[in-house]
């Protein structure tokens, strides 16, 4: 449009042409016009097992932009979406459509680790702003890191690596691990091995299954045949409301403690009823914080919505934070990337989970929870572990 516009202006004269040339025109493409907007691409899964936690996400994001007026560095905001559907075959060209289609400033997804790595990819192609706002998969701030992409969520590394350090500590020795194979679910039982075995424990056994089956039956009668000490999983949205409720149907609820990374548990506890109730699980979030952000945040997620607020739209809502960090240090003007990316990273975001600062590979420093499901609550029992970073392991930034 600018240019265009540049264009437009060009009088015959010659003279009048090379004095704009230099000086007019040079400055309308250096800078955006003051009725620009921010364009943010959301590509999120909206249909699927994981249509909930895409919701959540948005409806955070955009709860934040509400509170500052609908603008973040002075600039009024644009959306554009793209369902991801959770499929990563498809990752390259939805991104791709709105990094070339749309034109948007920033992408903002996703929730699926495999969908992730298509994004990653585009996005380092074009050195497009990418923030992620749950996928957690540990390349994205690793060997894939780069100084456009940042993460407002988790690396699957840690709130497993969280979980494991809880279980050795309790004296547990022999434990079973149980998720969907996929990126996701192999690099959060990584996390929780790495701790609890260098501590003393013992993985006895690692079962998977692929994304998104949920016949569980046969593996939950290894997992009780085995007899271990506890059992660590990975599952989220519908197939961890199945998995629960499977779970207590076979009797084992009460003969094999069950822990787990916080996604079993979030946003799926009204769906899981009884079966969920006393299940314990390591995230960088939880119900009963006493900071004043998450107070807030809660109340008013909830007059917006009326729902309650969980991990996913916490995500959501910082992942607007970060991105106002960059654009307020440029009022708006997205063009000026070099900067909008130090003041990114150089943010202490205020977030309802507390606050947090990044990593040098763009990954948040966070406490991580010990939660326990009390209710339709999962309950803060105790910090895990005090601001984990992630190792960004192959990380060259």
């Amino acid at each position: 449009m600018h240019r265009n516009a540049s264009r437009r202006l060009l009088p015959a004269c010659l003279a009048v042409a090379t004095l704009l040339a230099t000086g007019s025109v040079a400055l309308a493409q250096s800078a955006p016009a003051t009725s620009s907007k921010i364009k943010v691409g959301f590509m999120l899964p909206y249909t699927g097992t994981y249509a909930a936690l895409g919701g959540a996400i948005e409806n955070g994001f955009r709860m934040y932009v509400q509170e500052q007026g609908g603008k973040l560095g002075g600039r009024e905001v644009e959306y554009f979406k793209v369902d991801d559907e959770s499929d990563p075959a498809k990752a390259p060209e939805n991104a791709t459509k709105l990094i070339k289609r749309d034109q948007v400033d920033v992408v903002v997804g996703t929730v699926h680790s495999g969908v992730q790595m298509g994004i990653v990819k585009v996005a380092k192609e074009n050195n497009t702003l990418l923030i992620i706002p749950n996928a957690g998969v540990d390349e994205a701030t690793g060997p894939l890191c780069g100084s456009n992409i940042f993460r407002s969520s988790f690396s699957n590394w840690q709130p497993g690596y969280a979980m494991g350090h809880v279980l050795a500590d309790r004296g547990l020795k022999k434990v079973v691990t149980l998720t969907w194979k996929y990126a996701a679910g192999e690099q959060s039982v990584k996390g929780f091995k790495e701790a609890f075995e260098a501590k003393g424990g013992k993985v006895v056994k690692e079962l998977s299954l692929p994304f998104p089956n949920v016949e569980f039956q046969a593996l939950i009668t290894e997992v009780a045949s085995i007899k271990p000490d506890a059992v660590f999983v990975f599952f989220a949205g519908g197939g961890a409301v199945k998995f629960v409720k499977d779970w207590q149907a076979a009797g084992l609820k009460d003969k094999i403690p069950l822990y787990a990374s916080g996604f079993l548990t979030d946003g799926t506890l009204e769906a899981q009823g009884v079966a969920a109730q006393g299940l314990e699980t390591t995230l960088h979030y939880a119900d009963g914080l006493t900071n004043p952000r998450d107070k807030s945040f809660r109340l008013d997620y909830a007059k917006l919505y009326k729902l309650q607020p969980d991990v996913y739209a916490v995500q959501g809502y910082d992942a607007a934070q970060l991105l106002a960090a960059g654009a307020n240090a440029v009022k708006g003007d997205m063009s000026r990337k070099p900067e909008v990316i130090k003041a990114m990273e150089a943010a202490k975001v205020d977030s309802p989970r507390g606050a947090f600062t990044l990593s040098k590979a763009h990954n948040p420093v966070q406490d991580f929870y010990l939660r326990k499901v009390d209710g339709r609550d999962n309950k803060v029992s105790s910090v895990a572990v005090k601001a984990l970073a992630d190792p960004a392991r192959g990380c060259r930034l």
